[in-house]
């Protein structure tokens, strides 16, 4: 548990926006390469850590990037307008703490925003635009804040160090979208461990997942497996302002088997085949649906004749914000489920999956 605890830290804390990912991978791979035959990357940068090298290839991916933002411009004044990184709502964004990435270290700033007492109160209503914001980071002119070491195409992150919260087995941190699949896709490596087990699993961690899924369209071509399994996150239903019907799970009730996102259907038969396996097991989980959003299974079902894919999220507070809250027992049970089913994917039952028999 706590050396569990120790990867989630450094992982969540490290930076690693869309594009700029090499902080993260290489966090990945101290910890995956105890229990890999083999790691590789492909040509984005994406991580393929091997295991195994018989039977069918099991694919369990997450993806290294977080949503941040990219510098585009320093005003004369010394502010920094940026590009969003990724999906962000406007209202999450003012007043936040934010870590620029320069090639001169690590530069601390903050999202501008104006005080209420010189608003309108037409305007306290109204949120601002995303193009209309700025960061400050205490330059007086533009010539300062290249001297800081800023330049367009630096990078910024969130400010959240790594929580362990009253209740130690729940955890906030940053970056949780998507470093907790990364976590999984170690985890269930480890737990493979001295385990006879009929099949090739590679642990992947993706880039450019929140700016299109692009690296699992690169990583499936280097895998080519014949089961897919995105870990990742999904949404919690759990607090005020979420209404049940587009949220329903709660975060330490068991990880999310989806059903549907805009990206991808999972494959029936090995959706039954995990559910199967959870009741046989006594493995909480619940059912997610999105109506908007993806994961890189929306990528890597498409791969040659087709993968049969599926997505086992963990339910969380706050995506694509400074700070996401999850359950300790919602991973464990995670990665219980993902070993439980590799178990199970030998070369009769995967070809019975993709003739649709199961």
């Amino acid at each position: 548990m706590e050396q569990h605890v120790s990867m989630y830290k450094e992982l969540t804390e490290t930076p690693g926006v869309p594009g700029h990912e090499g902080k993260v991978r290489e966090v990945m791979k101290k910890y995956i390469a105890p229990f890999a035959d083999e790691i590789t990357t492909d040509n984005l940068g994406s991580l393929i850590a091997r295991k195994g090298n018989k039977g069918p290839k099991i694919m369990v991916a997450g993806h290294l990037d977080e949503v941040g933002f990219m510098i585009t411009m320093i005003t004369d004044k010394g502010f920094l307008k940026f590009q969003t990184l990724g999906g962000w709502w406007g209202q999450v964004m003012l007043a936040q703490r934010v870590a620029i990435q320069t090639r001169k270290g690590v530069i601390e700033g903050v999202i501008g925003s104006v005080p209420p007492h010189i608003l309108p109160p037409d305007q306290r209503k109204k949120t601002v635009e995303i193009k209309d914001m700025f960061i400050d980071i205490g330059a007086s002119s533009k010539e300062e804040a290249e001297e800081f070491g800023i330049r367009p195409g630096d990078t910024a992150v969130p400010i959240c160090p790594f929580t362990v919260m009253n209740n130690p087995k729940i955890m906030m941190a940053k970056a949780w979208d998507n470093r907790v699949g990364i976590a999984m896709a170690i985890q269930t490596l480890e737990s493979l461990k001295g385990v006879d087990h009929p099949n090739t699993v590679y642990g992947v961690g993706n880039v450019q997942e929140e700016v299109g899924l692009r690296g699992a369209q690169t990583s499936v071509n280097v895998v080519q497996p014949d089961i897919a399994i995105a870990v990742d996150v999904g949404i919690a239903g759990d607090t005020p302002g979420v209404k049940e019907q587009d949220a329903q799970s709660k975060i330490g009730e068991g990880p999310q088997i989806l059903l549907y996102d805009a990206s991808m259907i999972p494959h029936e038969g090995l959706r039954n085949l995990v559910i199967d396996t959870a009741k046989e097991h006594n493995i909480p989980f619940q059912y997610d649906a999105m109506a908007g959003g993806g994961t890189d299974a929306g990528k890597m079902h498409l791969h040659g004749k087709g993968v049969p894919s599926i997505v086992i999220s963990i339910a969380t507070r706050y995506i694509h914000s400074h700070a996401a809250i999850l359950h300790q027992d919602d991973i464990d049970n995670a990665v219980k489920l993902i070993h439980e089913v590799i178990k199970k994917l030998d070369e009769e039952t995967v070809a019975k999956l993709k003739r649709g028999e199961y």
